[in-house]
This record gives C-alpha cells, structure tokens and sequence, in this order.
C-alpha cells in the first residue's frame, strides 16, 4: 500500500510516495531525497547525529515514521546556510572547533539552533551541556561546541534586541 505525503524540506515544497509506511524521516531524507547530511549513527534515537528541526523543534529522525510528518516543515542540515553564507551557528562551530571528525556535526549543529530557538539554555554553559545531553560527539569536542552555542546564542540575542529597537 502506498501513501503520499506532503512535506516542505529546507524551504521547498516536496510530494513524495512512500512504498512502505514504516519508512523513518532518518531513511526518506538519505535514501530517497539526496539529502545525506543527516547522519544515520546509533539508529535508536540515542546518539544525536540524526537530529533535524520539524516545525521549528529538534527530533531525532531515526525515531519518526515519515508518515507521521504529513504536513510538516522539516530543515536539515542542507537547509540552514543561504547561499554561501553560513548560519551563525554552522560559523560558531568553526570558530570554536566544535568539531573534530564532523560526523556528529550535523545533528549538534541542528540540536544547537533549535536549542537556542527554544531560548532555554539563557547563556548558562551547565545547561546548555544538560539540553545538548542527547547528542554524543565520540571525539570529544563538546567544550567548543558549548562556547559555539553560547556564541551563536549571544549573536541571536543580539539581532533580536535590534530587530525590536
């Protein structure tokens, strides 16, 4: 039985078929739309790398049955830079070496901008460690990738104090 679902991904309206209802977003987005950013690591919702924003809120997509998405708005890694330009956090990242193999790096990338979308963590390095618990880098990168945060997260307060002024 197939079943056609409706998604916007990174911005783009997209129609697609899918053979078999128990394909995860995790597949759909690799295997079916080229979209291979979103890294396929633990496959049990335990170690981050898959993680991707579904209207505007982190979820790991090995854990979602596309199906479930109908209607949705996905962004992938693909989807933050515009153009050449990349998003404050994907910078922050570098400038702060958040990263050492870059497999972890997509989904602690994506956990990282809907972390500070969700404006928890306040500056508060102990938990920004506790909200970004669900993505494990093997490497051990997570002291850059906490100042990348608190970067990024500084430069979005920022913008939005002058965007209000």
């Amino acid at each position: 039985m197939s079943l056609s679902i409706s998604l916007t991904i990174n911005g783009q309206a997209r129609t697609v078929v899918l053979d078999d209802p128990r394909v995860t977003l995790l597949d759909l987005l690799r295997e079916r739309l080229d979209l291979p950013g979103t890294k396929k690591g633990c496959d049990r919702g335990q170690c981050g790398a898959c993680t991707v924003l579904v209207d505007g809120r982190r979820i790991n997509s090995c854990l979602s049955l596309a199906a479930s998405l109908d209607g949705t708005e996905v962004t992938t890694i693909e989807g933050l830079a515009e153009g050449e330009a990349l998003h404050p956090v994907q910078a922050a990242f570098i400038a702060h070496d958040g990263f050492q193999c870059g497999y972890c790096t997509p989904g602690q990338i994506m956990s990282a901008v809907g972390l500070i979308k969700e404006g928890h963590a306040n500056g508060d390095p102990e938990r920004i460690r506790e909200l970004m618990s669900g993505n494990i880098c093997r490497c051990g990168a997570y002291q850059g990738i906490t100042e990348a945060i608190l970067e990024a997260q500084k430069a979005s307060t920022e913008a939005n104090r002058r965007d209000a002024a």
